[in-house]
């Protein structure tokens, strides 16, 4: 039972993710990280099939970077989620990925969420969520979420949401993974952690 959601702060971007890795009724490792750093400056959050997830992510991962390669300058976030929707509709019609993605980065235009579905519907968003931690997160978030929030504003929304979904969800993930990104980078924020992994004991 996934959970992606993210939200546009003052100068800032914020995308959290559960860390399970489920299939049908088993939890296979509860620290898996669905946010990946696509450059310095933006970070997909994705939610979706095990695999279509990984191998789409990382695809527009390194897309992004062979952009920034050829032609010395990187992305805006505006034309990154641009090329993933393009993507993903090209998919669509062929193979399609069944992703859901919110795209969060920090450039010139300062910062912006990107909300991208699986059928490859693209809006700009100051708040977006998928999952079915999303009823609660959406709900959350028209509550208590105002434009000019502050970090520390805003990682005491998410938190408010983690308690939410743990505390109203029949099968709520346990943790999740904090990530932020504005005018000095994407980079981890923490983990909310209810459970740990158990270490593998060599035999």
């Amino acid at each position: 039972m996934e959970c992606v959601f993210g939200l546009v702060g003052k100068d800032f971007a914020i995308v959290v993710a559960d860390s399970s890795a489920v299939h049908s009724i088993l939890v296979h490792k509860t620290n898996e990280d669905k946010i990946m750093l696509l450059d310095s400056h933006k970070l997909m959050g994705a939610s979706g099939e095990t695999g279509d997830r990984a191998q789409f992510t990382e695809y527009i991962q390194k897309n992004v970077a062979l952009y920034q390669f050829r032609n010395g300058i990187p992305l805006t976030t505006a034309a990154t989620a641009n090329f993933t929707r393009g993507e993903l509709a090209t998919a669509l019609r062929k193979n399609p990925y069944m992703v859901n993605i919110i795209l969060a980065g920090y450039d010139k235009e300062g910062p912006s969420l990107y909300f991208v579905d699986y059928i490859a519907s693209l809006h700009k968003l100051d708040k977006a969520a998928f999952g079915y931690g999303s009823y609660f997160a959406l709900s959350m978030m028209d509550r208590h979420y105002h434009r000019d929030m502050t970090v520390e504003e805003a990682v005491n929304l998410v938190d408010k949401v983690i308690m939410e979904i743990r505390s109203r969800l029949v099968v709520a993930p346990p943790n999740f993974v904090i990530k932020i990104v504005d005018k000095d980078g994407a980079r981890e924020y923490a983990w909310r952690e209810s459970i740990k992994d158990a270490p593998v004991i060599a035999s």
